[in-house]
């Protein structure tokens, strides 16, 4: 005989291990909590704005193919920002120990598309070393274009700034917590319907009719509390009569 699940028992599946379920979306999100607030190290962002300027004709008007090359040149700028040649001279005008590849892995170059505007963003533990590695990743760049590409179109067009109450870009707890809790569920509901499936005990008719495949000629009704004096007065009486 092949075995159905009706969306009736489903529910009543859940419904049955539902203190099971809030419990193990409970823990997942206590957890999550735990290891965001207590153990995860927040991670600062500052950021800071480069501009890549047009070049002026011999005419002093702007040459759309000028703007055209400035905007090719961002994708190079945005290699030469983060290379060792830059992130050298950034940690040893910082003293930082560390390394420019490892430095190279705190920054994030990016520019929208057709701008001149390159974004500059710096991530790390301490909000005041975020700012500091950022303004001055601009200031060596600034100074070092010069030298490389032969080129002085770029200046600095809004550097990063420490705010008075810094907050961290990462982690999330709230959302941590939320993903827990959706993980949480799932598990949960998962973990009740494996032990539905286990459950191989003997509980109802319709489990003795899909055991035995056999239909059901009789049942004996149960007796609830209420009724066992009654029950009994009625065996007593009739044993009484014989």
């Amino acid at each position: 005989m092949e075995e159905t699940i009706s969306l009736q028992e489903l529910f009543k599946t859940l419904k049955k291990r539902a203190i099971l379920i809030l419990l193990t979306m409970l823990l997942a999100v206590t957890a999550a909590g735990v290891v965001s607030f207590l153990l995860m190290t927040p991670i600062y962002q500052a950021s800071t704005q480069i501009l890549v300027n047009q070049q002026k004709t011999e005419q002093n008007q702007f040459n759309t193919q000028d703007i055209q090359a400035n905007l090719q040149l961002i994708n190079t700028y945005n290699v030469i920002i983060t290379s060792p040649a830059i992130l050298s001279k950034v940690i040893e005008n910082l003293d930082l120990d560390t390394t420019p590849a490892a430095l190279s892995g705190k920054i994030t170059v990016n520019s929208a598309q057709n701008s001149q505007v390159v974004n500059v963003s710096v991530q790390d533990p301490e909000p005041y070393m975020a700012v500091d590695i950022a303004n001055t990743t601009a200031e060596v760049f600034q100074e070092e274009i010069q030298r490389l590409m032969n080129v002085d179109n770029v200046n600095i067009l809004s550097p990063a700034v420490l705010s008075e109450n810094p907050k961290p870009v990462k982690p999330d707890p709230y959302l941590n917590m939320a993903i827990a809790a959706v993980i949480g569920l799932m598990i949960g509901v998962g973990i009740a319907f494996l032990l539905e499936y286990l459950d191989t005990t003997v509980k109802t008719e319709q489990d003795v009719e899909e055991l035995l495949d056999l239909p059901i000629l009789g049942l004996i009704s149960p007796i609830t509390d209420s009724e066992m004096p009654r029950t009994k007065e009625a065996l007593q009486h009739k044993r009484k009569k014989r």
